[in-house]
Formats: C-alpha cells, structure tokens, sequence
C-alpha cells in the first residue's frame, strides 16, 4: 500500500477521525493566503500519522520556530524555494524535507533533480495560478519524463473516482498520493468516510 497523505487539516475532532482511517501523514498549512491556514495549534495533533507542515516562500526563522511548536516530522516546502534554501531549512530543523513542484508540461521537471540530495520525497501537484489547491489532476503521463531516484507523491485533484486510472498509473519511484480538496466539505474540514474509502478501495492496487 502506498502512503496516504491528506493535507489542509486544523479541527481538532476531524483530525482524529481522519487518523482513525490510517492515514500515513497529515499536512498542516501554514500559508497566510491559504483558506486553510493553522493560525492557532489544534487541541488534538495526529500520534500515529506524521505531522506535515505547509510552508510557501516562507522565513527559515518561522519555519523553525513552527516546526517545535506542532511537533512536525517533515516540512513540505510548496513555493519557489531554492536548493540551497532546502539545505539550510534541512540543517536548521533536523526535519526531513517534502519539496513541491508544479506541472504541466515535461520541461517543470528539468531542475528536480537539483532538489535531490536534500528531500526525501518530492509532490508533484497540478501548476495553477496559485501555490497548489486547484482540485484538478495533470496529465501523469508528463511524469514519464521523470528520471530521477527521489520517491514522491501525487498530488492534484485525487478523489475517489480517479481510482481506476490511479491503479493504472506505474512509476517505479511513485510513493503515494496527496488528498486535499475533493475531500472536503468546507475549508480544511475533511470527510473522513470518503478518505476510508479510498483507502480501501486502493489496497488492492499492487
């Protein structure tokens, strides 16, 4: 089974139920222009999913600042971050690093590789006009291209109906799936039956 993240998470009860489907991570964004901000630390944090934190173009002060506070295990770095920024972030936290990247074309995967030597896994999420949560999925054919050796996950309009075509999809370094906005019944409120089911329906993928 591959791993299951579900980000845009901040209710205390939804949090717990959405563990209790199995859930591998949870994403917790903290983006000021993001509906689903975490502006106040939530009275239950996930024990046994890993706590991921949402960062776009943010300070490397705040973030490790943020990631003591919520007890993160990984941050997600989802803007036009650098490299090098990955590092320092890396060196600064003691956190591993999830690196965002936006696609639409083969040619968004040119540099990825550069990312490489400071992520554990890589996303790739639907390009769009903002910093991702555009709700619709890209053509993964593009990740043909991808001849790198970093896991990732697939990120960008993942909802149950696209199950048949996700069972479908093979990439030797493809690690699980990003679930976000089909899963919602408003803004950083997820639908942990829905979310169950995906789970289940997508054990028999291998």
């Amino acid at each position: 089974m591959k791993l299951i993240k579900v980000c845009g998470m901040r209710e205390a009860d939804n949090i717990l139920a959405v563990e209790q489907t199995g859930v591998n991570l949870m994403g917790f964004i903290f983006y000021p222009e993001s509906t689903r901000l975490v502006s106040i630390k939530p009275a239950y944090m996930p024990l046994k999913a890993k706590r991921v934190g949402v960062f776009v173009n943010a300070g490397i002060q705040q973030i490790s600042f943020t990631a003591k506070e919520y007890g993160l295990d990984y941050i997600q770095l989802h803007g036009n971050e650098s490299p090098d920024f990955c590092r320092e972030v890396k060196k600064a936290t003691g956190k591993s690093i999830m690196k965002a990247f936006s696609i639409a074309q083969p040619n968004d995967l040119a540099n990825v590789n550069s990312f490489a030597n400071y992520c554990k896994y890589f996303l790739f999420d639907t390009k769009c006009t903002g910093f991702g949560g555009s709700g619709k999925a890209f053509d993964w054919s593009i990740l043909d291209a991808y001849k790198g050796t970093t896991p990732f996950l697939l990120s960008g309009g993942i909802c149950n109906e696209l199950i048949p075509d996700l069972k479908a999809f093979r990439h030797p370094y493809l690690a699980g799936y990003d679930l976000n906005s089909k899963y919602e019944i408003s803004p950083a409120l997820k639908d942990a039956v829905m979310i169950n089911d995906f789970i289940k329906q997508m054990k028999n993928e291998e």
